[in-house]
């Protein structure tokens, strides 16, 4: 006979329960906790990011270098796709196969893209794109270069832009397949 709801309901908060305990358990043996995953200008700059920006909403990019030294203008007459990103992002990770199958099928048509890392540095970025065999076009983004240009909360980030930079797809947390894949008809 199967388990009541309840009985499940109470199995699962009892493993959660566990898995939160031994974590703080750790934490304080190792004498590391949760909060420490990030520095704190890392914690700072997510505790202030922005909500999403509105659709419709004019957004000026500020030029930067991409991981293979290239430097990124952010002119108008094409859509722009941004992406926020990190090595240590397991939904980003879900995620990132879908945007280079977007960019090797959407490049050919018009579409820039840039891929905005927010990891410690931009070592750890370029070798996780390496690793990968990832070839959109990959920037990190400095906690310097984000106070010019801040990442809204949340991660990943998908921002797109039309031509005149405006703001036609705002969504924050991993997009599956077929919704990476619809944002090439959006253009």
């Amino acid at each position: 006979m199967p388990p009541s709801t309840e009985t499940r309901i109470n199995r699962r908060q009892a493993t959660w329960g566990l898995a939160l305990g031994a974590m703080g358990t750790l934490g304080t043996l190792g004498g590391w906790t949760p909060a420490q995953a990030q520095s704190v200008s890392e914690a700072e700059l997510e505790a202030r990011a922005p909500a999403l920006p509105k659709l419709g909403s004019v957004l000026s990019v500020p030029d930067i270098a991409r991981l293979d030294g290239s430097a990124f203008h952010a002119g108008s007459g094409q859509p722009l796709l941004l992406y926020w990103w990190a090595s240590t992002c397991p939904f980003c990770a879900l995620q990132s196969p879908s945007m280079q199958a977007l960019w090797q099928a959407q490049q050919s048509r018009g579409l820039q893209m840039l891929a905005l890392s927010i990891d410690k540095t931009p070592e750890e970025a370029r070798a996780y794109l390496n690793k990968r065999g990832y070839t959109f076009p990959s920037a990190w983004a400095s906690p310097a270069w984000r106070r010019q240009f801040p990442k809204p909360k949340g991660l990943p980030v998908t921002l797109l832009l039309d031509a005149q930079r405006k703001v036609v797809l705002a969504e924050k947390g991993q997009l599956f397949p077929e919704d990476v894949e619809a944002i090439g008809q959006m253009f």
